[in-house]
């Protein structure tokens, strides 16, 4: 293999396809980026057997081949290099050559016929959005996608396609995040898509309303594609939560407060939580908001105002699990809507629906 392309683009590729790497694999392969060259075309693939991320940028193929090397080596050479064109060549010997202006760097390289070959999807296509809706919609969810892999389905996040509407659900047991926008699908389907497969997905996709995301699923994969990249994965198995049955109808207290002024008084109270000193937020509703705590370091006690309509309340919360939802708003003024002391309180935007969040209150020692 003998290429010539462009340093710029060719770090970005690396950079984009190496986040489906494996920093450490028993079959090293994994450990590399597949460089495929062809034609007027070099193709970089990432894969760790779940996930694949492969693009393609423009290169002058003097000798077309396929080899892999190393992912992190090759980023951070190709980083190091002056800019303008990068030379990669092959010899007889399996050893490659990476050379930019007078730097040159050979290093070995693994054997493309090794490298674990890429399912195929079959996946058929399902929807078309912009870039930047998708994009909106991971960031107002995935902050609830579980961690704790006793439930593999809850580390992902659930979309159900609809020929009008995409629903999107993510939760832990302690909150939920949902999402729905009117969209046109192609086809109807339900499927939970790996919350790293997602996060990988925002960062590569551009925040730009006029580019489109194509998206193909089927029971056992999910093909994204935009901006030159492919992001293949599969699926999670096992039984998603029915969200519905945990929805309270209705409430006994609703509470209208300004977004970052809630924010800025959670995040004051909880100066004095840490991770070994740990105690709820206690929240007085009356004519006003008061936020209570009090830790081995001391105590806080804050207040401002909402706007208050129905029964007097206080109700605690993990001071982690109501900020992040804050957080996530990103609208001006929130409202809640409380049915009790221990019954999960409902997070909505004060005009609009553009989520709805969930978080279970924490039920004081004493009572």
């Amino acid at each position: 293999m003998n290429i010539i392309c462009d340093k710029a683009l060719l770090s970005a590729a690396i950079d984009g396809v190496s986040r489906a790497v494996t920093l450490r694999s028993s079959i090293p392969q994994l450990e590399g980026i597949l460089l495929q060259a062809d034609g007027f075309q070099l193709t970089l693939t990432g894969y760790d057997m779940e996930m694949a991320i492969i693009t393609t940028i423009e290169a002058n193929v003097r000798e077309a081949g396929e080899i892999v090397l190393n992912a992190k080596l090759l980023g951070d050479m190709v980083r190091r290099l002056p800019g303008g064109e990068i030379t990669i060549s092959t010899d007889t010997t399996g050893n490659a050559t990476v050379k930019g202006g007078v730097a040159e760097f050979d290093i070995n390289a693994m054997s493309a016929g090794d490298y674990p070959p890429l399912p195929n999807p079959g996946a058929d296509h399902t929807l078309t959005m912009p870039c930047s809706q998708l994009k909106e919609i991971i960031d107002r969810t995935i902050y609830a996608v579980s961690q704790d892999d006793k439930r593999p389905a809850h580390t992902g996040e659930l979309f159900m396609i609809q020929p009008q509407q995409l629903t999107v659900v993510a939760l832990d047991g302690f909150r939920l995040a949902i999402v729905q926008r009117q969209v046109q699908a192609q086809k109807e389907i339900r499927i939970v898509i790996p919350g790293k497969t997602l996060l990988e997905v925002n960062k590569l996709l551009p925040d730009d309303p006029d580019e489109q995301v194509q998206i193909s699923a089927n029971r056992r994969f999910v093909v994204f594609a935009a901006r030159g990249y492919t992001i293949m994965s599969r699926l999670l198995e096992g039984e998603f939560l029915n969200y519905e049955t945990v929805m309270p109808h209705g409430c006994r207290t609703r509470v209208e407060v300004d977004t970052r002024a809630f924010c800025e008084t959670i995040e004051r109270a909880s100066l004095i939580i840490t991770e070994r000193l740990k105690n709820p937020l206690r929240i007085q509703i009356d004519d006003h908001l008061t936020v209570r705590c009090q830790t081995a370091l001391g105590k806080v006690v804050d207040e401002m105002e909402a706007r208050v309509e129905g029964e007097p309340v206080e109700i605690g919360f993990n001071n982690r699990y109501l900020l992040d939802a804050m957080r996530n708003a990103r609208c001006e003024r929130v409202v809640l809507e409380i049915s009790g002391p221990l019954s999960p309180v409902k997070i909505l935007p004060a005009e609009g629906e553009d989520f709805t969040y969930l978080v279970l209150p924490v039920r004081f020692k004493n009572d």
